[in-house]
């Protein structure tokens, strides 16, 4: 497989999604009214270009897992910046593991119904879609997918973190998961 990153235009562009919604999944939320997780993504891209010429791997996965650590410190030096201060080497590592957690998530979300060989084989471009989709979904659906999901939230702790009834909660996850479950069959281009 050609190095991931020799693609044509810019190779870390195609993770933006992917890491805006693994930084929104581990945003401390003492720090969202301060923080957004595109300022954040912003961030581990421009340190992911200073340092693109010291990556080694050769594979799109080997590609994600160096863009999760990025992301990572940046989510921990943010933290840092608008939070407790002193640098935690703990609390680094606890984030890159609550992030491959979260990765592995979305993996095993997206693969649930794919069983032939040939349909995991994409598992990467998939995830990128997948994060894509997601970015799209209106924010309440995406919201609720996320937290029921990709969090792994009981329907009452999603319904109670969105301030909603049960059954509302539950048919914004209906819809989100419907409109991306088309989205990546390609039945819908524009908006999940």
């Amino acid at each position: 497989m050609a190095n991931a990153v020799d693609a044509q235009g810019d190779p870390l562009t195609r993770y933006r999604d992917y890491l805006r919604l693994l930084a929104r999944l581990q945003l401390d939320s003492r720090l969202r009214a301060k923080l957004d997780s595109s300022d954040v993504v912003q961030e581990a891209l421009l340190k992911a270009h200073a340092n693109l010429a010291q990556y080694r791997g050769q594979t799109d996965a080997e590609l994600a897992g160096w863009l999760r650590k990025i992301l990572a410190n940046t989510l921990a030096e943010m933290a840092r910046r608008y939070g407790a201060g002193a640098r935690d080497v703990g609390r680094e590592r606890s984030l890159e593991a609550a992030l491959e957690e979260s990765s592995v998530r979305l993996e095993h979300w997206l693969t649930a119904d794919q069983s032939g060989p040939g349909q995991q084989a994409d598992r990467q471009e998939q995830l990128l879609r997948l994060a894509e989709g997601l970015a799209r979904l209106p924010e309440d659906q995406r919201q609720a997918v996320e937290l029921r999901h990709l969090k792994g939230c009981a329907l009452d702790e999603v319904a109670r973190q969105m301030e909603r009834s049960k059954d509302a909660a539950a048919k914004l996850i209906f819809r989100g998961v419907k409109a991306l479950k088309q989205w990546l069959r390609g039945e819908g281009e524009g908006q999940p």
